[in-house]
């Protein structure tokens, strides 16, 4: 277009007077470009057009480029062919642009998959609703580092590179925080590595629950191209016995310098049971059958699970005291939950213990390394710790002496005396005992 045309336009628009409704100055050379001047003035540049393929039966459409003011008019030109260039190979603007507004953000997507996706997608239990804990986790891991970063985007919009972004400022920890809100409660939120991977994870399931809806709410999943570690590596740390008993001799220094009993119990109990954190901190007395020395669990990561007890393990249990009729074995000093206390003094543990970046499950990995050693199945070793199915589970551990609960005595025999700081019993007569 001519300086002299758009002058003329320019003129044209300015010369006259307000109207009660908006008009459109259109321009001579190219068909549907046009000017739109409202009745306070404002002017706009559209183009309008009939999506292909085109007909008198089919309505005009109009698609605003930009103020005048801030697009020149060759620029809003160029836009105007280039749409008209993309009508013509069958796509609707408009209607994509009415599409793109309607689309969920990743935020709220991320409320759908809450209240309709947090299922297990795989193995033997796809279908059932997550664990309490797990969901918790999960939706954690979206909210506290996928909403900060990319809850703004539309679904379609998140593409591989914002992936790889998002790991990268996790692992760095721009989405890290450590404050108190409210009484008696703290949010701790921890980037690195570990945490990105895990995020990436999760938010590959939500994008995997928004592509199965009907109709699919996004395109493709980003995660999926996104050139990201998304495993951890796998745990090999164990303790051997000698640490064992560096571990023992640790717990029973901090007993008589009067740390929290039911930490060093607590502590004591992961290694002889190979439970997880929680099913030990949060166990309750009715989860505790003596009579058939197991754990009856009824909320562990795997849904119910039956756990096998040691004599040891369950001589300990038998030694614990009541607290006020609490449900919990470990109740919390204030409050109605359970003990949570072990986050504070486990630092103060392996440190006395002469052990750098061991963790509680590390305890749960040395019982199944142990078990795996000592000649025990994979079968059994899975009932031991809570691999297997539930129902699998619950079959061993009907009788005192069921095959699961001899080989827990068999494995933890070792691990308890170490603990305690005595020697360890050949296999032979250990075997003899629990026979």
């Amino acid at each position: 277009m001519t300086a002299k045309k758009v002058k003329l336009i320019k003129s044209t628009v300015d010369a006259l007077k307000p109207a009660v409704k908006p008009f459109r100055v259109f321009d001579a050379e190219l068909k549907g470009f046009c000017v739109r001047v409202a009745p306070t003035g404002d002017k706009r540049w559209q183009v309008e057009y009939r999506p292909a393929p085109g007909g008198r039966g089919i309505p005009v459409k109009r698609l605003t480029l930009g103020p005048t003011a801030v697009l020149t008019a060759d620029e809003a030109r160029s836009a105007a062919k280039a749409t008209l260039a993309e009508v013509a190979k069958g796509t609707d603007p408009v209607a994509d642009k009415i599409s793109k507004r309607r689309e969920l953000k990743v935020t709220d997507l991320i409320d759908l998959y809450e209240r309709e996706g947090t299922v297990v997608q795989r193995g033997v239990n796809i279908g059932k609703p997550l664990a309490p804990r797990n969901k918790a986790y999960t939706l954690a891991a979206l909210r506290h580092h996928v909403v900060p970063l990319l809850g703004n985007k539309r679904v379609s919009e998140v593409m591989a590179n914002d992936i790889e972004r998002m790991v990268r400022d996790i692992a760095a920890g721009k989405t890290a925080k450590d404050g108190k809100f409210g009484p008696r409660q703290r949010i701790i939120v921890r980037g690195g590595e570990g945490a990105a991977r895990r995020v990436v994870r999760v938010l590959s399931a939500v994008y995997t629950f928004a592509l199965r809806r009907t109709p699919p709410l996004a395109s493709q999943n980003p995660c999926e191209k996104a050139k990201v570690n998304k495993v951890d590596g796998r745990r090999t740390r164990f303790l051997n016995l000698g640490e064992v008993r560096q571990l023992g001799r640790a717990l029973d220094e901090l007993e008589t310098e009067g740390v929290n009993p039911k930490a060093l119990a607590i502590t004591r109990l992961w290694a002889l049971t190979g439970c997880r954190r929680d099913e030990i901190a949060g166990l309750l007395w009715s989860e505790v059958d003596f009579d058939f020395a197991c754990l009856r669990l009824a909320a562990s990561k795997t849904g119910k699970s039956v756990r096998p007890l040691a004599t040891p393990a369950m001589a300990l249990l038998a030694a614990l005291p009541r607290y006020g009729g609490s449900p919990y074995v470990f109740p919390a000093t204030r409050g109605d939950g359970h003990f949570q206390g072990t986050k504070r003094i486990w630092p103060t543990i392996v440190k006395r213990a002469g052990l750098p970046g061991v963790t509680p499950h590390t305890l749960r990995h040395t019982l199944g390394s142990a078990s795996v050693s000592s000649g025990e199945t994979l079968a059994m070793t899975g009932a031991i710790l809570g691999h297997s199915d539930h129902q699998s589970t619950a079959i061993y551990a009907h009788l005192q002496t069921s095959p699961v609960q001899q080989a827990a005595n068999r494995v933890v025999v070792g691990i308890a005396a170490a603990l305690a700081g005595k020697p360890a019993r050949s296999q032979q007569t250990t075997k003899k005992r629990v026979s």
